[in-house]
């Protein structure tokens, strides 16, 4: 059975024979930027027209316990800057969390800065094994050239890096596939981790795993009855994703979600219901994929 509570997670992870969860997008921040981010989703009825009651809304310390008692034995901590100046900040702040916090992968962030290379370089001699870019908050174009080292930096590394470049929940200025898509074609060895699947141009996030062999999607949100009533779920979903299976892995967002974490892992088991997929797809996206991916 599917879970249908966050209660049933860790039972039903261990029945597909999985030593646990490995979430690539899971926020944690600074307390008093994670309170403005609250502050921001409780408003979101004027910034995004519709509701959105934050699920997880608890210490530091409480968030962690819930992950475990969910069975998520790793996770990629994002952070991310919406102004110059944060980025290196918040990464050192983010290497911190994770040398403190066992299940934790090393990350960094970044944004179009001269510095960028700097900072990033000296990220990854500290171990960071992810890279959050958030192109939409941090409302920066992602062809920039002060990014390009930083972008050729990473593939030559082979660390990906997830990138919230789509038009939900908002559109930017510098937000949709085909600006990323340059950045692709300019770096095509880039591992390169669609947040939220690309949504809503879910079809076009499809296309480009199909063209780029180190793109990969993130479930983020993704087939959740949220944004289904928004985005919902291209005909030919499963179909597509059985052709790029081994490059989908678990996003959730966790804790700035608007329903139970269970949620997210029933709509993936659901997609898994098409023999085209199965358990080995599942067993793939909530483990093997995003932890050959973090290098644990």
């Amino acid at each position: 059975m599917d879970p249908a509570t966050d209660g049933e997670v860790a039972a039903w992870v261990a029945s597909l024979g999985l030593p646990g969860l490995v979430d690539i997008h899971v926020h944690f921040l600074p307390d008093a930027m994670q309170r403005k981010v609250w502050e921001y989703f409780d408003d979101a009825e004027r910034n995004y027209g519709m509701a959105w009651p934050i699920q997880y809304r608890a210490s530091e310390a409480d968030r962690l316990a819930t992950l475990r008692h969910l069975g998520v034995v790793a996770f990629a901590p994002l952070v991310y800057p919406h102004k110059p100046g944060m980025a290196r900040w918040l990464t050192e702040w983010v290497l911190d969390f994770a040398a403190r916090t066992p299940d934790a992968v090393p990350t960094a962030t970044l944004y179009p800065e001269p510095e960028v290379a700097d900072y990033l370089d000296a990220a990854l001699r500290a171990g960071a094994r992810c890279v959050k870019a958030h192109v939409q908050v941090g409302a920066y174009d992602p062809r920039s050239e002060l990014l390009a080292p930083a972008w050729g930096m990473l593939a030559e590394a082979g660390v990906p890096v997830v990138v919230h470049c789509g038009h939900g929940p908002l559109p930017g200025d510098f937000t949709g596939l085909d600006v990323f898509g340059e950045v692709l074609r300019a770096h095509p060895r880039l591992t390169a981790v669609l947040a939220h699947a690309g949504m809503p141009e879910l079809d076009v996030a499809l296309d480009l795993a199909e063209q780029y062999e180190r793109v990969y999607l993130d479930t983020t949100m993704v087939g959740v009855p949220f944004t289904e009533r928004l985005t919902p779920l291209p005909a030919d979903w499963t179909a597509r994703l059985a052709g790029v299976g081994d490059r989908v892995v678990l996003g959730t967002d966790f804790p700035s979600i608007p329903y139970p974490y269970a949620t997210q892992l029933a709509a993936i088991a659901g997609w898994a219901h098409d023999d085209r997929l199965g358990e080995p797809f599942l067993r793939a996206v909530l483990h093997d994929t995003p932890a050959r991916l973090l290098a644990l």
